[in-house]
């Protein structure tokens, strides 16, 4: 009896050993990672050689790259199959702090009220306007909800009304490519024109005569903006360039003044500008040059009476404020207003018929100066928080006494104000409203400083849920990104909150390569000082360690496009920083990219990153490429998103990458590639739709902290 019980015994555990191997076998083969094809390709400069094994990942319209694609599609969706549930429940959280029936306040221009509405439950804007009045009838420009029917991705951009009130050009991309047509709409019957203009960059520039207007042509290979045209309505000839681009280092413009006299031809590159212009009310004059491109001279331009005001880094690093006569527009007539200050950058202006508001950033915050035209007297306005952002917002009008600013902070919805320039009194004109329990004074924000290496004093803002002890174990996500003299500023996020309120501090590294600190900040983190980006973000989350914010379990990254190249870096340099990292629109493959001049971005941004034809570029640039670097160390889990139709950062850099590191890591932790097929850069189109990845995002976060709900 008992060797019967035993022999029972033993075959039922080695049944249930069966059952258990062969849901094992099952769940393996589930989640077996796709492995890429290697095949070898050898890159040959500057006398150096590298092997590139998954260089054919660029052919898009192959059919095995797709069907990797959608295998590293089928695999992310396998191993996050578990949080299903959580992503519906975070996607819904979050669209359900959005306010579904809404509408920006309304700014006045021409004769008309202005304003865009988003109905219950729609993707797309509403763009509006009223005559005259606020009380007057509403008439309905563009209803992007109706124009999308029956597209994954549709984007409207540029729109703008001719003088005469009776037309609107509008531009349309339905790809992610950021290649629009711009169409024409007769706003008196409703009916879209037959006039069609391919391959631009979306905005078009009325002129005055109301039948004419100016607009940028792509180049659809490169997608760099290189003509300007003019296109008569009706006319049916073909349209005249009326300036081409021929530096294929920079980038074209057009643009009417605010006085709506002149029409603005703007080339620019990352070290200089250069503008032309000529009279809105006669369409055929030629355009003047305004003063010839100098490398590293930069300066923009608008206009006033018999004036053209320049903001300029003309012996100013932080910029200055200079004005010049219409009739002499050469440098060497240009006269000082605002002069150069070596702690405040001058951002931007906004020009009144008795006012001048000038953008400064100071210590990293931005504040702005009121400067009373007629007397010269002049004030700050008061911002009462520790860290924040503001901004000028929508101003059309120069006979006005009343600026129009928008105000955040990471505690404070995104806010409008009017504010009186003469009584200084400021007046709400509306708050982002968050739906729900939401209460600024249940979060805390707080101002910190990293010390780098070097000395550097690395700002750094963060915000939490009250009552979060700094005990080293809390879940902290630091965000960055670090190129382009782009801020990340302090602002409010509503999406966030659905981290913030499960025990999540939130963080942003003001790295150096953006311009937070002033003009030198960016210039101490690009070019051959690139790696003070990369080093920054460590030091900030080597300091966040330090002070019990957080810990190596429970620390993660985030950065996308030029910030998913600083992810990439920072992993490289010290993987055992992080948890966990996101890196969305990666730019990786950061040599190859930048040798080839067919893809989008490329010659232009020689001077941020430099031109690796030449050696010591290449040199450089090659000791911090992410995917040039990848190696045989473990690495923190990983989730890496990108889309098909990226114009920026092509889909191959991410997906050589995933591929790179799971041929050479020596950790067992998650590493996802996850490929939007129908949109680009920018993602999914819409209100909604968008916030589909932001979930997906948060679930990998939250299944790596061991938060399930």
């Amino acid at each position: 009896m008992i060797k019967r019980v035993t022999y029972k015994i033993i075959l039922l555990l080695c049944l249930a050993l069966v059952v258990q191997t062969c849901k094992n076998f099952n769940r393996s083969k589930i989640m077996k990672a796709p492995v890429a094809e290697k095949i070898s390709k050898e890159i040959n400069t500057n006398g150096h050689i590298r092997t590139d094994n998954y260089f054919w990942l660029c052919e898009r319209d192959n059919p095995k790259v797709i069907k990797y694609l959608e295998s590293e599609n089928a695999f992310t969706k396998a191993v996050m199959k578990d949080t299903e549930k959580l992503q519906e429940k975070l996607y819904n959280e979050i669209v359900g702090r959005i306010k579904q029936t809404d509408m920006s306040v309304p700014y006045f221009e021409n004769g008309y009220f202005y304003y865009t509405r988003y109905e219950d439950g729609k993707e797309y804007p509403v763009y509006c306007r009223k005559k005259e009045s606020l009380e007057a009838k509403e008439e309905i420009l563009l209803n992007v909800n109706e124009m999308a029917a029956g597209h994954e991705y549709y984007h409207v951009a540029g729109y703008k009304v001719s003088m005469n009130n009776n037309l609107i050009a509008f531009g349309v991309d339905t790809l992610g490519r950021r290649l629009y047509t711009i169409y024409f709409k007769d706003l008196s019957t409703g009916r879209i024109l037959d006039d069609k203009i391919q391959n631009t960059s979306g905005s078009a520039a009325w002129s005055n005569d109301n039948n004419t207007v100016f607009y940028t042509l792509k180049d659809t290979e490169t997608l760099r903006p290189y003509k300007i045209l003019k296109h008569k309505l009706g006319a049916g000839s073909a349209d005249k360039i009326v300036y081409e681009e021929k530096d294929d280092t920079f980038y074209i413009y057009v643009y009417k003044t605010k006085s709506r006299r002149f029409i603005i031809i703007a080339s620019y590159s990352t070290l200089s500008n250069e503008y032309r212009f000529n009279d809105a009310d006669n369409p055929d004059s030629e355009f003047k040059l305004f003063h010839p491109r100098e490398r590293k001279l930069e300066y923009d331009i608008d206009h006033f009476e018999d004036k053209f005001f320049i903001r300029t880094n003309l012996d100013a690093i932080n910029f200055r404020l200079m004005e010049t006569p219409v009739k002499k527009t050469g440098r060497e007539n240009w006269k000082e207003i605002i002069p150069h200050r070596e702690d405040a950058l001058v951002e931007n202006f906004e020009l009144f018929k008795n006012y001048l508001v000038v953008d400064e950033r100071v210590k990293g915050l931005t504040q702005l100066r009121i400067i009373n035209i007629k007397d010269n007297s002049e004030h700050y306005i008061d911002f009462e928080e520790q860290a924040y952002t503001a901004w000028i917002s929508t101003n059309p009008e120069f006979d006005t006494q009343v600026l129009r600013f928008g105000y955040s902070s990471m505690t404070t919805p995104n806010s409008t104000y009017d504010y009186n320039m003469i009584t200084k009194d400021k007046k709400l004109m509306k708050q982002q409203e968050v739906v729900g329990d939401f209460k600024p004074e249940n979060y805390t924000s707080e101002r910190l400083f990293a010390q780098a290496d070097d000395g550097t004093q690395i700002p750094i803002s963060l915000v939490y849920r009250k009552g979060i002890v700094k005990s080293g174990d809390n879940p902290l996500l630091l965000y960055g990104y670090g190129s382009y003299g782009h801020t990340t500023e302090p602002s409010f996020s509503s999406e966030i909150l659905s981290l913030l309120d499960r025990g999540f501090i939130y963080a942003v590294a003001h790295i150096r390569g953006g311009q937070i600190m002033g003009r030198k900040w960016y210039e101490d983190g690009k070019l051959l000082k690139k790696k003070n980006t990369f080093t920054d973000f460590n030091d900030c989350a080597e300091y966040l360690i330090n002070e019990n914010y957080t810990d190596t379990n429970y620390l993660f990254a985030m950065g996308g496009s030029a910030g998913g190249l600083l992810i990439g870096a920072i992993i490289n340099m010290k993987p055992e920083l992080y948890r966990a990292v996101i890196a969305a629109v990666p730019f990786v493959d950061v040599v190859t990219t930048m040798l080839d001049e067919s893809i989008p971005l490329t010659t232009a941004e020689y001077d941020e990153w430099g031109n690796p034809n030449i050696k010591e570029y290449y040199n450089y640039m090659l000791s911090y490429s992410p995917y040039d670097n990848v190696s045989a160390v473990n690495y923190p889990a990983m989730l890496v998103t990108t889309g098909l139709h990226d114009s920026q950062v092509q889909y191959w850099e991410p997906a050589k990458w995933v591929a790179k590191l799971r041929e050479l890591k020596t950790d067992d932790n998650i590493l996802l590639l996850h490929t939007n097929m129908d949109t680009g850069h920018s993602g999914a189109t819409g209100r909604f739709k968008r916030y589909k990845e932001t979930a997906l995002e948060y679930a990998f976060l939250l299944k790596l902290s061991g938060i399930k709900d």
